[in-house]
Order: structure tokens, then C-alpha cells, then sequence
């Protein structure tokens, strides 16, 4: 892809991103376009459909949260970047909920459609927390899996309580004091 193509995509899924947030998945593609700077032929080049537009917001999503957990495993204080990590995942999780009930709604399994994006993430998350295990930050015996479950059952609290501040930092700080040695 030529840089300018990779720059009006990349535009493209900015302003698709804040639209989408703004005005929920049903927000016109013209308003992605106009906001991205772009004509709505650069829009469908890029994304034929709009399911096309939210898988690709998706795996956009997840390859950032992949490599902020990457660079995190470099961190002087790994327990304390994943405690950070999990509480963006957290306040993060309900575009991501949008996105997949969009999708959801189209037929799609996002989940399934994310598989290898998935597993690059989980790899990922798994360097950091063994890291943060090493540092004597996190307790043995939690795997991904588990923290993942965790961060997807704070996230169902966080929505839960319509997503208020303080019951969503006194959920993660509940969750942060079992994860503790």
C-alpha cells in the first residue's frame, strides 16, 4: 500500500472511531469521510462495508493494545504497567462491547474474525504478567486466561453500574488486592 493510501486508512479509522463514539455504529459513513478528510470513494476503497469499517476498528484496537503490552514488558515496574494496562482495558471496553454487538448484529463473529490479532494479544499480555509475577507484584497461579476473565467481568460491573467512576475504581481496586501476593 502506498504511504498516502496507509495515511487516509489510518484517518479513516481515527475518524471512524470518534464518530462511532459519538454517534453510535449507525452514524452515516459520509460523516466518517468528512471528518477523515477524505471523499466517501476513499472510505469504500478501504472498507466495502460498514461491518468491513468495525472489524477493521476492532483489530486496529487490539493491535494497540498489543503492542502498549509489549512495550509495557519493558517497564521498570511491570506489576504496576499491567494494574494500568487492565484499568485502560476497563474504561475502554465499552466502545469494544459496540463494536462487537455491531457486528454481532450483522451475523458476525468478531471474536472468531480477531483470532490471530487475538492470539498476538494474548501473547503479549502473557510476557507482561509474567513479568509482573517475576517482580513479586502479581500472584502465581493467575494465567491470561484468568486475567482476561477478569478484565471482561470488570468491564460487565463497569457497564453494569452505567459506567460511573467511583464504583469503576472501587471495582478495580477489589480486583487489584486479589491479584496482589
Amino acid at each position: 500500500m502506498r504511504a498516502d493510501a496507509r495515511r487516509n486508512r489510518a484517518r479513516v479509522l481515527e475518524a471512524a472511531e470518534a464518530v462511532f463514539a459519538a454517534e453510535g455504529t449507525s452514524a452515516s459513513t459520509e460523516e466518517i469521510a468528512r471528518q477523515a478528510g477524505v471523499g466517501i470513494g476513499t472510505v469504500f476503497r478501504h472498507f466495502p462495508t460498514k461491518q468491513a469499517l468495525l472489524e477493521a476498528i476492532l483489530a486496529d484496537r487490539l493491535a494497540r493494545l498489543t503492542e502498549e503490552a509489549r512495550s509495557l514488558s519493558a517497564s521498570p515496574d511491570p506489576g504496576a504497567a499491567l494494574l494500568a494496562l487492565f484499568t485502560r482495558m476497563v474504561e475502554q471496553s465499552a466502545a469494544k462491547k459496540t463494536y462487537v454487538d455491531a457486528l454481532a448484529n450483522a451475523g458476525l463473529d468478531a471474536m472468531s474474525a480477531m483470532s490471530q490479532i487475538g492470539q498476538q494479544a494474548r501473547q503479549a499480555l502473557g510476557v507482561l504478567l509474567a513479568r509482573a509475577q517475576q517482580a513479586g507484584a502479581i500472584r502465581d497461579g493467575i494465567g491470561v486466561t484468568e486475567l482476561i476473565a477478569l478484565v471482561v467481568g470488570a468491564s460487565r460491573a463497569a457497564e453494569h453500574s452505567g459506567w460511573d467512576q467511583d464504583v469503576q475504581a472501587r471495582i478495580l481496586q477489589v480486583i487489584f488486592d486479589g491479584l496482589r501476593p
